[in-house]
């Protein structure tokens, strides 16, 4: 391995130490924030630090095979001549592990997302399509551990969405998430066509992170227009006899969004707030990746909601995501929450290409 990467490892399994020495310390945990900051990068230092030392107890058995090898006994040198094989292979394998976990990394990553999900082309079929691509992520979700909520829907008339926010909270969401924005096709036979046709439909999906707790975006009392409204249900004892729904506007932007799940005002209020915050990061981040576009080529796109990504072909039990030319035929397991191994895909895809203009 490269003696400047060493010593860049070497001095975060230094840091790794260091800060977990202050998380140790009472003054720091009295401080919410800067334990929050510091419990941040102990997490993400902890698997850079565990592979290279696995790397080191792997290079040190190199040496001490190399050692038996040069020795008089036939026997042993046969094992030792196994055991430098397989180390070789085991290091090869930690340094490329090493090199991928040292790749630069969104400081989204880590965090919680808003996921929306729109019915576009289709009418009907595309609200039906809309709550099964709902389905399937919140039980991806499930599956990985993480903590789902509806923040706001529309349904649709006989079934579905038209529109649905859902709230994704855990560990490294964003990281898995993110390359699921973007357009969504359909093929399939509704349940209402009676001469067997398939039918091509679209839904536009949107992964935004959650702005952190601390403000990454400063927002103008003055720039909004709150409105209040009663929440709609399904009626009986959980009906909203106040008004509590909130609309927010942003002004400068005309960026509206609503929360209506919780029945307590301030609660829909700080929601709402949230997700407008992200929203507002959303746009700045595409503004960015927009001006980068000519010298980085992303490997998703530009997350352009026109833009179609996937499609799911029901007749043929086919998933084809075109931006990677990967096709899966295990659709329904897809369509249960089993896109792990679509997600892995898309991570691999994007960690390669990272290293290729790294000259990795």
């Amino acid at each position: 391995m490269n003696p400047s990467l060493i010593d860049k490892l070497e001095g975060l399994r230094e840091r790794y130490v260091e800060v977990g020495a202050l998380l140790a310390q009472p003054e720091v945990a009295s401080d919410p924030s800067r334990l929050r900051v510091l419990a941040r990068e102990h997490a993400e230092l902890g698997p850079i630090v565990e592979c290279f030392v696995s790397y080191n107890a792997t290079v040190d058995s190199i040496e001490e095979a190399r050692e038996i090898l040069a020795g008089a006994d036939p026997d042993l040198r046969a094992l030792a001549e196994e055991e430098i094989e397989a180390a070789q292979h085991r290091r090869t394998s930690l340094q490329s592990e090493l090199e991928v976990l040292l790749l630069p990394t969104d400081p989204a990553d880590a965090g919680n997302v808003y996921l929306e999900i729109r019915a576009g082309t289709g009418g009907d079929e595309a609200a039906l399509f809309a709550g099964d691509l709902l389905r399937m992520y919140l039980r991806y979700g499930e599956l990985c551990g993480w903590r789902s909520e509806i923040v706001s829907e529309s349904a649709g008339e006989h079934g579905g969405y038209r529109e649905v926010v859902a709230r994704i909270a855990g560990r490294g969401v964003y990281a898995r998430l993110k390359f699921e924005s973007g357009g969504h096709r359909v093929q399939r036979v509704p349940e209402t066509e009676s001469q067997g046709r398939i039918h091509t439909s679209a839904c536009t999906v949107a992964v935004l992170p959650e702005a952190d707790e601390i403000g990454e975006i400063e927002i103008d009392a003055s720039d909004l227009r709150i409105d209040t409204f009663r929440a709609s249900g399904a009626g009986g004892q959980h009906v909203n006899k106040t008004d509590s729904a909130i609309r927010i506007t942003h002004l400068p932007t005309n960026t509206v969004v609503e929360c209506q799940d919780e029945r307590s005002q301030h609660k829909n209020r700080a929601r709402a707030m949230s997700l407008l915050k992200s929203r507002l990061l959303a746009a700045e981040r595409e503004r960015r990746d927009t001006e980068r576009a000519e010298t980085r080529r992303l490997l998703v796109g530009s997350g352009d909601r026109s833009q179609r990504i996937r499609t799911y072909n029901f007749p043929q039990g086919r998933m084809t995501d075109h931006r990677i030319n990967l096709t899966l035929y295990k659709l329904g397991d897809i369509m249960a929450g089993g896109l792990g191994g679509v997600v892995e895909a898309l991570v691999r895809e994007d960690q390669a290409e990272q290293l290729a203009a790294l000259g990795g």
